[in-house]
């Protein structure tokens, strides 16, 4: 990168690019920061390294109409002490976002209404019969089969049902399903399993890379190196309890 001043030129020591960083939301469900800090602490008592510097994106979608005030520096004190890093915030009333803002929390854009999420998939979905050679479980009847690569930025649900990716999800991209998720090449976006809060939901990968894998809302990012076993081979990811297990196939 050149920058010219007064007829001459010099070289610059940085470079201005975009980014993607991939986050954990955590979606509040109350106002009380003490009764978070005391759910959060009995979620992870059974692994308190479960997180690792992870950042997180505050979701105030639920208690947005809520009337009590958000006391944000504690709700972030909660959050760092187990190994997170608060950064943004979204879904929240003005007051709310301004509180957050106040708090050094930086605004999010919202989360994409489900009508543009449903034409995403009429554009890139249909629906085949494939047989595959890879012993895992069979996917529910009429589940819904992506066979185009999904690229950064493009996301696909499969709402009461499995889904089930033929080509590679790109880092950036992100699959949901309300039941399983199955992918039959490298998955290296997020993945959300048991969206609606099916605990019997699995992620299954032939190529296991993902940026971030989810079931029924219990979280991991993999910004640390998955173990030689699983990483960029056939896997599953599932849930024991309220920990992700990753598991070779």
């Amino acid at each position: 990168m050149a920058v010219t001043t007064a007829g001459h030129s010099r070289t610059s020591h940085f470079d201005l690019k975009s980014a993607q960083l991939p986050a954990v939301a955590v979606v509040l469900k109350t106002t009380d920061a003490a009764v978070f800090a005391a759910d959060l602490a009995e979620r992870l008592a059974g692994d308190p390294e479960f997180f690792d510097n992870d950042p997180v994106l505050i979701d105030l979608a639920p208690v947005r109409e809520a009337a009590e005030a958000i006391d944000f520096a504690a709700l972030c004190a909660a959050l760092r002490a187990h190994r997170t890093r608060p950064v943004a915030v979204r879904g929240g009333s003005p007051a709310q976002m301004e509180a957050a803002q106040a708090a050094g929390l930086i605004a999010a854009p919202e989360a994409p209404p489900a009508r543009e999420v449903r034409e995403v998939v009429q554009e890139v979905v249909r629906e085949v019969r494939v047989e595959v050679p890879v012993e895992v479980p069979v996917a529910a009847p009429g589940a819904v089969v992506v066979d185009k690569p999904l690229r950064s930025g493009q996301q696909v649900y499969a709402r009461g049902t499995d889904l089930i990716v033929m080509a590679v999800v790109s880092f950036g991209a992100e699959v949901i399903a309300d039941g399983n998720i199955h992918v039959y090449a490298p998955l290296r976006g997020r993945a959300i399993a048991g969206a609606r809060g099916n605990t019997a939901a699995r992620i299954f990968s032939t190529c296991l890379e993902p940026q971030l894998v989810s079931i029924a809302g219990i979280y991991r990012t993999t910004e640390t190196e998955l173990p030689e076993s699983v990483r960029g081979k056939p896997a599953q990811v599932r849930l024991d309890g309220e920990k992700l297990l990753i598991e070779p196939l």
